[in-house]
């Protein structure tokens, strides 16, 4: 008798067991398309893409990102080489003939034996909304002239388009990635960057003159519109060998952010308004355990967001707290378990990371049941939870990541090792698309896409249906 209930004991473990793994690795889609993993090389330094302007100490390096919370400002950064010049910004609107002028800051930095230019920060604020404005740096036969386009007023049905690009780099590839998103028919409108620029680290002693190659790289797009920065590992540059014990140092001095608007007090984190979205940076390599202060900000920022006003809250970080690739697997856990609560707790629609070099898509999915003692680990499907999206393939000089992990698990919904670029699109405050563009024989391809439908907005129309 003992026998016959030891042995069902064990056929009932087993089948468990078994249960449990198919729960796991009942994935989605694998892509079959395979492209080829030979390294992509740097561009040289005389490549036109990473030309200097013409004209003694004329501004380069120019890039734009938000100045404030809500959108009616800029932070304008450009760097001259020769000696400070002028700090001035000129700008007006489109069709008017009042100038403005504005007074910037200057920076600079050491590292190793890199001295940096001189590296203008300017921020203009009290801009009109869904307007276009020329600006000008420089001076005399040096100045030179671009332009931007401010975002609508926030508003709960405002459409709008980002683009997204993760893990850049200045590679060939890279070129291509950039090139394919600035041709892009659905015209993103505002970039979010998922970390890592310039990969200056995996240069002997972090050579920062490729940091100056990969600003100018950037600045036929980043001069004319928002680049919303992340940081990502490779802007850490913690060196103590060489003498650099002040992480960020390069990233810190060249990239602004509005972090003080949004009551941070780093500029690794921070929140913006922009049209219908409410994004949330967050810095994967920043301290954020319980009471570290990225954690105190972010338990204060979630309950401040308006979903009537911004009904798209979208959540950026270098890490992702889902993959299913060997490169980097599970090294964002300790996040996760930190803050998947919050996400879900807040309905968050979407989390864009980088960090692993390929295309990844979730499904809804959450793992916040788990207490020590209950064994309830595992991923589970969760309406409530956000779609976790990782954009690593901007094309960087250490190639693509093509091992994953194998079955597919259950919470990823598509996955392909291929370099590319991401566009969301929001309609209205019900519904957006997003699409993922793959890099594909000198064209840009859309290999994935899905129709989001608002968390907040989705709870709400279901707690009215069944209230009638």
């Amino acid at each position: 008798m003992i026998r016959k209930w030891v042995s069902a004991d064990f056929v009932y473990l087993l089948l468990g067991l078994i249960l449990s793994v198919a729960e796991l690795c009942n994935g989605g889609i694998t892509s079959n398309y395979v492209r080829g993993t030979d390294l992509s090389l740097d561009m040289p330094l005389d490549s036109d893409v990473f030309r200097v302007p013409p004209g003694y100490n004329a501004p380069q390096q120019v890039h734009i990102t938000q100045g404030d919370h809500e959108g009616r400002g800029l932070i304008i950064s450009w760097t001259t080489p020769d000696e400070p010049g002028s700090n001035t910004v000129f700008y007006w609107a489109e069709n008017s003939k009042h100038v403005n002028r504005a007074e910037g800051i200057v920076v600079t930095y050491e590292y190793f034996n890199y001295t940096s230019g001189f590296i203008h920060h300017c921020t203009i604020n009290n801009l009109e909304f869904g307007t276009k404005y020329y600006y000008e740096v420089g001076s005399g036969n040096s100045t030179r002239r671009f332009w931007f386009i401010t975002p609508p007023k926030s508003g709960p049905d405002v459409p709008y388009t980002f683009g997204l690009i993760g893990d850049l780099g200045q590679t060939y590839d890279s070129n291509r990635t950039l090139t394919h998103y600035e041709l892009n028919p659905a015209k993103g409108e505002t970039l979010l960057y998922l970390g890592d620029l310039s990969y200056a680290d995996n240069y002997p002693f972090h050579d920062n003159n490729r940091w100056d190659t990969w600003e100018r790289f950037i600045e036929r797009n980043a001069a004319h519109q928002p680049w919303i920065w992340t940081a990502g590992n490779h802007e850490i540059d913690f060196v103590p060998a060489i003498g650099e014990f002040i992480p960020f140092k390069p990233y810190t001095h060249r990239f602004y952010t509005p972090y003080v608007a949004s009551g941070s007090t780093s500029p690794l984190w921070y929140s913006i308004k922009r049209a219908s979205a409410y994004i949330i940076v967050l810095s994967s390599y920043s301290a954020y355990g319980k009471y570290t202060p990225q954690y105190k900000w972010l338990e204060e920022e979630l309950p401040k967001v308006n979903r009537s006003e911004t009904p798209w809250l979208i959540v950026l970080m270098h890490c992702p707290l889902y993959s299913s690739y060997v490169h980097h697997y599970m090294e964002g856990e300790t996040m996760r378990v930190m803050y998947e609560d919050w996400l879900v707790k807040y309905k968050v629609d979407v989390v864009f990371a980088g960090h692993v070099h390929s295309y990844e898509r979730s499904k809804r999915v959450s793992n916040i049941a788990y207490n020590i003692v209950n064994g309830r680990c595992l991923p589970i499907s969760d309406n409530s939870a956000p779609i976790y999206l990782t954009i690593g393939d901007g094309g960087n000089s250490e190639g693509l990541a093509t091992e994953m992990t194998w079955p597919q698990p259950r919470y990823s919904a598509y996955r392909e090792a291929s370099f590319g670029h991401g566009i969301f699109d929001i309609k209205n405050r019900t519904h957006a698309r997003f699409a993922w563009h793959r890099n594909q024989d000198g064209i840009a391809v859309e290999a994935d896409s899905l129709w989001f439908r608002n968390r907040y907005w989705r709870s709400s129309q279901e707690s009215l249906i069944a209230a009638s």
